[in-house]
């Protein structure tokens, strides 16, 4: 991927959430993009007062950044994985998840038992499975439907 598509889906990403957060009320913003560790394009916003884009437990989040990858998809023509956060709200929950992962891989392998993981969202469930991919101590799959599905953490 050349440098030129990459500043061309930044901005249609970034063009696409400005006209989103128009109708949010927030105040002046701004919006910072880089790469994450995956080759994801994040864009983070900063401003004064932007509780209500996180919503509860992120949700109001989850849903911006679903419709900002659905118009970016849907312009450029291809998927590019885009994630939307808030003042680094994302990055501190990803911390979160890494280090839930790695105390329960711990557990699992200690008890010789496998762990369930509380029910969480495709992204959620992707940085447990990133966080111990390599791991050789444990296997990670998910299970269940929808809202029920989680990661399981099963030791070798």
């Amino acid at each position: 991927m050349t440098d030129e598509m990459l500043d061309d889906i930044a901005d249609t990403a970034i063009a696409a959430l400005q006209d989103i957060l128009k109708y949010f009320n927030v105040g002046d913003i701004t919006i910072d993009e880089y790469e994450g560790d995956e080759g994801e394009l994040i864009l983070d916003i900063t401003g004064d007062d932007l509780a209500v884009l996180i919503g509860r437990h992120g949700k109001t989040l989850d849903a911006l950044q679903f419709l900002v990858s659905a118009i970016t998809v849907r312009t450029i023509g291809f998927r590019y994985p885009v994630v939307i956060d808030v003042e680094g709200y994302k990055s501190r929950q990803r911390q979160k998840l890494e280090s839930i992962a790695r105390s329960s891989a711990n557990r699992a392998v200690a008890q010789r038992h496998e762990v369930k993981l509380r029910p969480m969202t495709p992204y959620e469930r992707r940085i447990v499975h990133i966080t111990l991919r390599d791991d050789d101590r444990v296997v990670t799959a998910s299970e269940g439907e929808g809202g029920a599905r989680r990661v399981v953490i099963t030791p070798r």
